[in-house]
């Protein structure tokens, strides 16, 4: 039997601004991302969460669950 690994999902906040849009992770802090347009932001925030989360792989810190 063949087990794969999934990523958690977590909770994304996506907030305008005078220039666009910014998003975070309340979970992971310091992972943010910004862009003019919402489609732009949501691809980038979904890049940040991945680098974010290897980072914290390579330095050996735990992995925070994501609150629901």
């Amino acid at each position: 039997m063949t087990s794969l690994k999934t990523e958690p999902r977590y909770r994304v906040v996506i907030e305008p601004t005078s220039t666009g849009f910014s998003a975070y992770v309340p979970d992971l802090l310091g992972c943010v991302a910004t862009g003019r347009y919402l489609q732009i932001v949501a691809d980038r925030i979904q890049g940040a969460i991945d680098l974010h989360l290897t980072g914290m792989r390579e330095d050996g810190d735990p992995i925070p669950e994501p609150w629901e």
